[in-house]
């Protein structure tokens, strides 16, 4: 169950406050205070919902009221309170008289935002943006890794195999059919001989 609407929205008005209601409202609040919110409209003779005449008065119509752009020192002070306390406008707005919750909070939106994103810093977490530290992370090579691998001279040379010996290498007596002396391989023509070729390793000079 949702909580029951402050006025009869059929019966108010709606738009811009006349003179008059600005009139009316500030003569009340001024010899009653701002008391309770809800019934203000019918104690002050205004067809004006209670959270409107609330708003007019803290936004528009408070003597107290700051005019004008916000100083260099408020900015400050808002990214200080913004800091520890988050979107808390209105505990904000008691830290900065003459300034209303809204009033800040737009001003937050459309200015101080951006002056902290030219800073460097997140306008959520007041925390240096480091651009490009999640590529460096996702290959696993540093910035000074990779400029040590840039500087390395690596110099490898490949030589030709040369061939050292070559043997005549009797089949059947290697695998031990037949013995040395009975192997008929031996005499025969040189087709029935393998040779193989034993080649030096690959080498490398640096």
């Amino acid at each position: 169950m949702g909580r029951a609407p402050c006025c009869e929205k059929a019966h108010t008005n709606k738009g811009t406050w006349t003179k008059e209601e600005d009139q009316r409202l500030i003569s009340y609040v001024r010899t009653h205070g701002e008391g309770c919110w809800r019934s203000l409209p019918k104690a002050a003779g205004l067809l004006r919902c209670g959270k409107s005449c609330r708003l007019r008065w803290i936004n528009y119509l408070r003597p107290d009221l700051k005019r004008g752009s916000f100083t260099d020192e408020e900015d400050e002070l808002i990214i200080k309170l913004h800091g520890s306390l988050g979107n808390k406008w209105s505990a904000i707005a008691a830290r900065l008289p003459g300034r209303s919750d809204n009033e800040i909070k737009n001003h937050w939106n459309t200015n101080i935002k951006r002056k902290l994103v030219g800073r460097g810093l997140d306008p959520r977490t007041h925390r240096p943006v480091h651009g490009g530290s999640h590529d460096s992370q996702s290959s696993g090579v540093s910035a000074d890794d990779d400029s040590r691998l840039s500087n390395l001279d690596l110099d490898l040379t490949i030589s030709l195999p040369s061939s050292r010996s070559s043997e005549t290498i009797c089949f059947c007596y290697h695998l031990g059919i037949r013995s040395s002396e009975a192997c008929s391989c031996r005499t025969s023509s040189s087709m029935r001989f393998l040779s193989f070729q034993h080649t030096s390793s690959i080498s490398t000079s640096p």
